[in-house]
């Protein structure tokens, strides 16, 4: 059994909450789908804790923490330079500091296992494209996706967790009972976001996977703590913080 999360973004109330559910579940191996990193208040404790998992992903996010931040709105660039100036802080060893810009430095884009594909955006551009429900109306960006998928891709980036057939039909969790029986067929499943969800619902989520059904979990966790880390905090906008209560 696997637990797939992905899209963290710093916020380390959720994450704990999500580690703690998933040792309720006799997961083995815990693969991350990156954004480790951005937004959240953070950065150094939730690179810690991924670490542990089998399988870490480089986000876009994560990268812009690395390298100059590309594409990003002023709100979200402003966060990754804090959180830059957070993982390069005197306040802790050198070692310590190497230890976590090596790690991120290091993250695959992708990764593939027994005919499953696992990318933080989408198997034909792993870093940066978002692929929406409403992508399944744009017929050829979907097909030309699904051109790359050997048999399942596990994605995130966008925070809205669902499932995408080939036949170009989207299902939210909560549309299918939170559990998908895969049958062979080319699937994309979006996990959806451990620290930033978009669908509407503030619960973080993650999937657990066992190599035929994918079974999406919600975990509730102290928002409030983190949304209060995030007012104490200039460089993060007030609106990053208020955006999680109402899951968006």
């Amino acid at each position: 059994m696997k637990a797939i999360i992905s899209d963290i973004h710093s916020n380390l109330e959720a994450l704990q909450a999500v580690l703690k559910d998933i040792e309720r579940h006799g997961v083995d191996e815990i693969y991350c789908l990156g954004d480790v990193v951005g937004y959240g208040p953070n950065p150094r404790e939730c690179i810690d804790l991924v670490m542990k998992c089998k399988v870490v992903l480089l986000g876009n996010h994560d990268q812009g923490a690395i390298f100059d931040p590309e594409g990003f709105n002023p709100p979200a660039e402003r966060a990754i330079f804090w959180t830059r100036a957070q993982l390069e802080s005197s306040a802790e060893s050198r070692h310590v500091r190497e230890r976590r810009w090596e790690f991120l430095a290091e993250r695959p884009r992708s990764h593939r296992e027994n005919g499953c594909l696992y990318v933080h955006g989408s198997a034909r551009n792993p870093l940066n494209e978002y692929v929406f429900p409403e992508d399944i109306y744009n017929q050829r960006k979907m097909e030309r996706i699904f051109a790359l998928v050997e048999r399942y891709c596990f994605q995130g980036h966008t925070h809205v967790p669902g499932i995408f057939t080939e036949n170009l039909q989207f299902h939210s969790p909560d549309e299918i009972d939170y559990v998908y029986q895969l049958d062979g067929r080319k699937t994309l499943c979006n996990v959806g976001s451990v620290g930033q969800p978009r669908d509407g619902d503030w619960r973080a989520c993650y999937v657990l996977f066992d190599g035929q059904t994918i079974r999406y979990q919600r975990v509730e966790y102290d928002i409030e703590t983190t949304i209060k880390k995030i007012y104490a905090i200039p460089e993060l906008e007030n609106f990053l913080g208020d955006r999680l209560r109402d899951g968006r």
